[in-house]
């Protein structure tokens, strides 16, 4: 316990040293923080980011129209209406993956600054891109990973990813589930003096950009305007937060950004006996809501990815929603990929039919398939966990206790969000933590990081010091 403390007490001296930003320089001394002068002087340009990614082999993928998912979408709609839906295909980056865009800048980075190595906490996608590029770069490679129950049963998507990162000749670190993979993490990073290739940092949001600028390209080429909705799938927040930011620089201000997330409403994250009850292990709730209410929680001291700054809606989807969409990408559109972009399909497939013909939506990423990500594997590890696999109304969906696939296409629902409840949780962390009375620069800094106004952020402060909160 007292080597735990005294790393844990060390926490900000280690991530400045294996990242080498300081981060107060854009720190004003309460609440706010430069969000953009971080972005610019710690990251790179647009332009530089394209040209690493193309030397990684990393971008330029295809824009595929669903077009037969587009008529289905039609025929089950209540008006006979459905935007056509576009999908990004992120698989086709060498790790199968979108978030090859994030680990290429922070592995460059890493690489111009004379790290031997790169260390990376994540359940597997982004811990085999950026093992990918520490091949390529010649790096040593340490990948940290949550696998584990306390009984040692691990799922089968985690399982699969960990062996996809030893392929790329990452060294992997499997945890069991709990408060320790933060303090391995710092440990490591200490030991070797590594370069924490944390998803949060200025490099890897910024290397997201290029998905949102091609999205916007590419559509406009193929359809002469950019698209009216781009669907991200919504976990820690940094593929929503480089995509928005990525089609503001295209000039397609106008796009609609919506965030989708799987809902495992009442599964605690860190909880053992729920570890193995969820069947997604990114891109649900138990990322998706904290991470947009609190963005710093992440193991950095100022996350650049914030998802409220950017986020036009939030949708849930179910579980049975996802696998079943998973299933018509493939048997309608010839597609096997992974769910977290499907994730964000079945929110598009819903929200096309409220939507006019002639209206592009676009869900901007795939990711591979392999055998531990495919629904058979998900679905009979769900029932070996005592999990109920029925057809029904995906309404009734109980998370850790069912998974119900819907009964027609009709009954996928894309469930919408209080963003407005959202944006009062993250301005109430915000102010309970830091635990001072905002100035004006901190509640402009409130009303931007929650695409909100300086009159609602006053409400919301006036709110907590009516309860006596601060």
């Amino acid at each position: 316990m007292s080597r735990y403390k005294e790393v844990m007490a060390r926490k900000n001296e280690i991530m400045k040293k294996s990242l080498g930003i300081d981060y107060e320089r854009f720190e004003s001394g309460g609440i706010a923080f430069d969000y953009e002068r971080m972005m610019k002087e710690t990251g790179y340009t647009l332009e530089e980011i394209i040209k690493i990614q193309r030397e990684a082999n990393v971008g330029d993928t295809p824009l595929i129209e669903l077009k037969n998912l587009t008529e289905l979408a039609r025929k089950v709609s209540p008006t006979g209406k459905a935007a056509r839906i576009f999908i990004k295909d992120e698989a086709c980056n060498p790790s199968g993956s979108f978030k090859e865009r994030r680990a290429s800048v922070s592995i460059y980075h890493a690489k111009q600054k004379g790290y031997k190595g790169v260390i990376a906490a994540t359940s597997g996608n982004y811990g085999a891109a950026v093992a990918s590029q520490a091949a390529m770069k010649g790096l040593k490679c340490i990948v940290v990973q949550e696998a584990y129950d306390s009984r040692g049963i691990g799922q089968p998507e985690i399982l699969e990813k960990g062996r996809k990162c030893e392929t790329f000749g990452a060294e992997v670190i499997q945890l069991t589930v709990g408060p320790e993979l933060f303090y391995v993490n710092l440990m490591l990073l200490e030991e070797t003096g590594y370069f924490n290739a944390s998803l949060y940092t200025p490099f890897g949001v910024a290397g997201i950009e290029t998905l949102g600028y091609e999205i916007a390209q590419q559509v406009k080429e193929r359809t002469g305007k950019f698209p009216d909705v781009v669907v991200a799938t919504h976990a820690g927040g940094g593929n929503l937060t480089g995509t928005a930011r990525g089609l503001i620089k295209a000039g397609a201000t106008h796009t609609k950004v919506y965030g989708a997330s799987v809902d495992l409403t009442g599964l605690h994250m860190a909880s053992d006996k729920d570890f193995n009850r969820k069947s997604f292990t990114t891109g649900h709730t138990g990322f998706g809501i904290p991470f947009a209410t609190w963005p710093d929680r992440a193991d950095v001291p100022r996350n650049a990815a914030r998802p409220l700054r950017y986020m036009d809606g939030y949708y849930l989807v179910k579980q049975g929603e996802v696998f079943y969409m998973t299933e018509l990408l493939a048997q309608l559109e010839g597609l096997e990929r992974g769910p977290a972009g499907n994730t964000s399909l079945a929110a598009a497939f819903s929200l096309a039919q409220q939507m006019e013909n002639d209206q592009i939506i676009v869900v901007q990423e795939t990711e591979y398939t392999g055998a531990g990500k495919n629904p058979t594997a998900q679905l009979t590890f769900a029932m070996q966990n005592g999990i109920k696999i029925l057809v029904g109304n995906p309404d009734d969906e109980i998370p850790g206790q069912n998974i119900i696939l819907p009964e027609h296409p009709s009954m996928i629902k894309a469930r919408e969000v209080n963003l407005s409840n959202l944006k009062k949780s993250y301005i109430k962390n915000c102010v309970q933590h830091f635990g001072i009375m905002p100035k004006e620069e901190d509640i402009k800094f409130l009303a931007e990081d929650t695409k909100s106004s300086e009159e609602f952020v006053k409400e919301v402060i006036s709110e907590l010091q009516n309860g006596g909160l601060v």
